[in-house]
């Protein structure tokens, strides 16, 4: 069961092309859930669930093919795939929700968008308070310009949330420079996020291309060479993160410059994405580019937290001014620490173990114990 915080995953398993398009043509009118797929066959729904992992199973009771929506629920329950599933029918065959059979719910048709949501946010919520779940976090770091800090600062906050009793994987999300393989001193055959299966992955799969790292963090690396990065898909993307997020307590990405196919889909995934901002007018031309385009994607202004890198070297700009054209105070600040930094860097470890007690680490920290506190905004869109 996953403990999304921010969209809903939800697979629906329906042979009929027009109640497909019907479903979704309502969710995508909303922003928090996400179709994930529609299966036709219900004899692969059990398979499509290992792969796909859906928070909720919409399940068309009527189903024609040899595996009807009845069996299908059988065979989720008898897995052990506990999954909450929505039997979708129609007045003229009822259906009685049943718990212990796996029927979470029911939903008859003709009914709206709103009452699917409210279904599917219902049994879910359900699902999770049943189960104890506490949730995961997906944090993003991201900056829209290179030379800001974002690797070392993904590296040292992931570390940090370790060192707080979290478990932690840290995954590179620049997938054509994978700055995490330099930074770590990685050798070159290292396993990356291409050698996961592309059909079903699997937690045992991911055991074995993960990164240990002596800091205590597993690592998810980037392919070894720019071009393999093409290799990676949006939908392997969207698997992965959705595998890592019931795997570990936090998850932190550390972002591409850009806004292409993946990146938005990193960021679609993540709870909260971390911006970094430092005192550098193109930055800051930059930073207001991308807050334009995250308001015109739908995202609430509380998924985005501002963090000023090299806090204390302002370059001849004042903090009211970065503030002012921000539109509103950075949540986080950093100060640099050239020497501390630079000397971790070039032995692939994290400043906040060498030193914990510089004022560049504490500032990590007060970061990290912010970002765990920070209550996750609603799902923006996907």
């Amino acid at each position: 069961m996953s403990s999304s915080t921010s969209q809903i995953r939800l697979l629906l398993v329906e042979d009929v092309p027009q109640v497909a398009q019907y479903v979704r043509g309502l969710l995508n009118a909303q922003q928090a859930i996400k179709l994930v797929d529609v299966v036709t066959d219900g004899s692969r729904v059990a398979a499509q669930v290992q792969q796909l992992r859906p928070d909720v199973i919409v399940v068309d009771w009527l189903l024609q093919g040899r595996t009807k929506g009845r069996r299908v629920v059988e065979v989720l329950h008898e897995g052990g795939l506990h999954i909450p599933v929505i039997a979708l029918t129609v007045p003229q065959s009822p259906v009685e929700p049943d718990p212990k059979a796996g029927i979470a719910a029911v939903i008859s048709m003709p009914f709206s968008g709103f009452e699917l949501v409210n279904v599917v946010n219902a049994v879910h919520a359900a699902a999770s308070a049943s189960e104890g779940v506490h949730g995961s976090r997906v944090i993003a770091v991201f900056a829209p310009k290179g030379g800001v800090g974002k690797t070392t600062i993904s590296f040292n906050l992931a570390v940090t949330l370790a060192t707080l009793g979290h478990r932690t994987c840290l995954m590179d999300g620049s997938l054509q420079f994978g700055d995490l393989r330099s930074l770590l001193k990685v050798p070159g055959d290292a396993p990356s996020i291409l050698d996961l299966p592309t059909d079903r992955v699997g937690e045992s799969d991911l055991a074995d291309v993960l990164w240990r790292d002596p800091s205590g963090i597993d690592i998810l690396l980037a392919p070894p060479r720019v071009e393999l990065a093409e290799m990676v898909s949006v939908r392997d993307v969207d698997k992965v993160v959705s595998l890592l997020r019931r795997v570990y307590q936090v998850v932190v990405i550390d972002m591409a410059a850009t806004l292409g196919d993946v990146s938005l889909a990193i960021l679609d995934a993540a709870d909260t994405v971390l911006e970094i901002v430092t005192y550098d007018s193109t930055t800051i031309r930059n930073t207001l580019a991308v807050a334009d385009a995250f308001r015109a994607i739908g995202y609430p202004a509380g998924k985005v937290r501002y963090l000023v890198n090299r806090a204390d070297s302002a370059g001849g700009i004042r903090p009211d001014d970065l503030a002012r054209a921000l539109g509103r105070a950075p949540e986080h600040s950093v100060i640099s620490d050239g020497k501390l930094v630079v000397e971790s860097n070039n032995q692939g470890v994290p400043f906040v173990l060498a030193s914990p007690e510089a004022q560049i680490s504490r500032d990590v920290a007060t970061m990290a114990a912010s970002l765990l506190k920070a209550p996750a905004p609603a799902a923006a869109r996907r």
